[in-house]
Formats: structure tokens, C-alpha cells, sequence
């Protein structure tokens, strides 16, 4: 081939004759194909390590790293975790937003650890004093549970969400309006909404009369247990 041999544009005819010759396969003449809109539909030719595959949340990856320090321990009837520590002793930040985090997980064993180590965490005996001042960034957390298209993920954090507010009592209700949203989004659906009628119940028995606005304010429908 000439060094002085440059590649002029085909015409339709002429793009039809090089793809069916033989010498379209030469190594020189070799054209590194554009990406084309079209691929992105179909699955031979996406990413597997693009973003689409990462993970719902940082927890799978803490948790394979042992940064979580307690594991699941299978049993024959249920299963329970099994703390490196007393979890008494245990800083609730940033663990206790981790585990708010790992409740956007859809697998196993993800899902029961994050869960369960939510509520056990909660259960320590000086958590409320622990737990409050963590407020302003564990709200944002249950709310993108709440707000997950997965129903599961949905009740989870609709649970952690009731723990929450046992521990904190009052102390939730200024950051309260900012999860109701996507509860009341839930009502329309008959299979969570006697489980939202009692999480709202709850949250009304912990928050105290002042929950009860807040709730109507973005629930119109709530019926209060005082009235």
C-alpha cells in the first residue's frame, strides 16, 4: 500500500463492494466502529461494570470489607446476628446510617443484617441520646427506603422508620413532613395501606399531639387515636 494512499468517502455501492471483499478484514485497513445509539438496548453490549450494576447502596461493599461488625449467624429455625463487640459499645455514626443505608438492599444476607442491626442498635440503652443529634442525616436515608419502587425495601424502611421514632419520640416530628410524602404515595395501594395506617398510629403515639398536624398536613385522610 502507498503512503500516500488516503481513505475517501464511499458511496452506498461502493461501502456494499468493501464489506463483502476480502481485503475489508486487512489489518491496515481495520476502523474502529463508532458506538451507535442502538446499543445502549441491547444487553451483548453493555457495561457489566458500568453504573447500572452498582450496587443500591454502600453496604454490600462495607459489609464484604467487615466493616460492619457483626454477622450473620444461620440458624435451623431463624437466623440472628452475632456482634464482634457489644453493641452498647459501638459508635452510632456513622453505623447506624449504614445500616439506614444497607435497607435499600435487595439480597441476601444484606437485607437481614441491615435490618436487623438497625433495630438491635436501637435497642442500646442510651440510643436516644445517640440517635437524635444523627437526625438530619439519617432522614434522607429512610426517605430514599420509602421511596424505592421495591415493596420490600418500602417496608423496611417503613419499620425502621416506627423504631426510629419509639427511641427519638418528639424529636422526630420537625424532620416528619419530609417522609410523608412518599408514605401517603403508598396509600393508593391496598397491600401496605393497613400497614401505613398503623406506622401513622405509631408515629402519632411517640410524636405526641404535635405529630398529629404534621401527619394531616400531608395525609388529610388520617383519622387521629385521640379523637
Amino acid at each position: 500500500m502507498s503512503s500516500g494512499f488516503q481513505i475517501k468517502p464511499k458511496t452506498a455501492i461502493q461501502k456494499s463492494k468493501t464489506s463483502s471483499s476480502p481485503s475489508s478484514s486487512s489489518p491496515d485497513l481495520a476502523v474502529k466502529p463508532q458506538p451507535r445509539p442502538s446499543d445502549k438496548l441491547n444487553p451483548k453490549t453493555i457495561d457489566p461494570f458500568g453504573d447500572h450494576s452498582k450496587a443500591p447502596s454502600a453496604f454490600s461493599a462495607i459489609y464484604s470489607k467487615g466493616g460492619i461488625p457483626c454477622r450473620l449467624v444461620h440458624g435451623s429455625v431463624k437466623h440472628k446476628l452475632q456482634w464482634e463487640c457489644l453493641p452498647e459499645t459501638l459508635p452510632f455514626d456513622p453505623l447506624l446510617i449504614t445500616l439506614a443505608e444497607g435497607l435499600r438492599e435487595t439480597k441476601h444476607p444484606y437485607t437481614f443484617v441491615s435490618k436487623e442491626g438497625f433495630k438491635e442498635l436501637l435497642l442500646v440503652e442510651d440510643a436516644t441520646e445517640k440517635a437524635i443529634p444523627l437526625l438530619p442525616r439519617l432522614i434522607p436515608v429512610l426517605k430514599a427506603a420509602l421511596a424505592h419502587s421495591n415493596g420490600e425495601v418500602f417496608e423496611r424502611g417503613l419499620n425502621a422508620l416506627i423504631q426510629l421514632s419509639a427511641i427519638v419520640g418528639p424529636a422526630l416530628n420537625d424532620q416528619l413532613k419530609h417522609l410523608l410524602t412518599s408514605i401517603s404515595k403508598r396509600l393508593m395501594d391496598k397491600k401496605f395501606k393497613e400497614q401505613i395506617t398503623v406506622a401513622l398510629q405509631k408515629l402519632e403515639q411517640y410524636g405526641g399531639k404535635e405529630s398529629v398536624a404534621i401527619i394531616k398536613s400531608k395525609i388529610p385522610t388520617y383519622c387521629s387515636i385521640s379523637s
